[in-house]
């Protein structure tokens, strides 16, 4: 299984405990075959673009379905499934977290842990002292969210292959995308399209984060602390 810490979490584990770890190879290295892989999802199909993703994240208690039986990659993504699945994926600690002041994210929500550990990292942030956990985001909203959550270093050029990027006036969220193409975690919606606007759905979230994990997964590295 690809148990591993992004470079972000190995920092911040540096900085509380005293470690002498040895992490080797890829976060899927020892990943299960396709064969081995449980999909309970009768709506996600092997030729369906997104299913290596879904399958084995959900193997790895990344993402979870709609229902036990459902995964619906074609429904669009909450903000709060996002949080929740970045979190995941990041393997962020959900426990010993401050409350981030989300008036709409209540300590008893499944969302809450996810949310206030990606809130005290500034990775996301609310609309006031709101999240609207229940509400869609846009695919260049992951972007962004993405790329803060891996720690990937942010490309300088705001210079696309994506003429619909090109035409966004927000530099920091052309930069963003291009960090993905940067890093191979995205190829766009066509050759030559982002759809940085378009409401993200739950497949393609599942083959972003997978992706940025394959992309990110460490080398060997030998981890001491003060």
């Amino acid at each position: 299984m690809f148990r591993n810490k992004s470079k972000k979490q190995w920092g911040k584990i540096a900085s509380a405990f005293v470690l002498a770890t040895v992490i080797t190879g890829s976060m899927f290295n020892n990943a299960p075959t396709a064969e081995e892989l449980t999909n309970p999802f009768t709506d996600v199909s092997t030729n369906n673009s997104h299913y290596n993703a879904i399958v084995t994240l959900y193997n790895e208690d990344i993402v979870t379905g709609i229902t036990a039986t459902e995964f619906k990659p074609n429904q669009e993504a909450t903000r709060g499934d996002a949080a929740l699945y970045l979190a995941n994926a990041l393997q962020l600690d959900t426990q010993n977290v401050q409350n981030p002041g989300f008036k709409d994210v209540p300590s008893s929500s499944k969302y809450y842990g996810a949310i206030a550990a990606l809130f005290e990292n500034n990775i996301i942030s609310g609309y006031g002292d709101t999240f609207k956990p229940n509400n869609t985001l846009t695919r260049s909203q992951m972007a962004k969210m993405l790329t803060l959550g891996f720690d990937l270093d942010i490309a300088t050029t705001t210079n696309s292959k994506f003429v619909d990027v090109n035409k966004l006036t927000d530099t920091n969220t052309k930069r963003y995308i291009q960090t993905l193409v940067d890093y191979q975690i995205t190829v766009g919606t066509t050759e030559t399209t982002f759809s940085p606007n378009g409401k993200l759905k739950r497949g393609q979230l599942a083959s972003f984060l997978f992706n940025a994990i394959e992309a990110t997964g460490p080398a060997l590295e030998i981890i001491s602390v003060e």
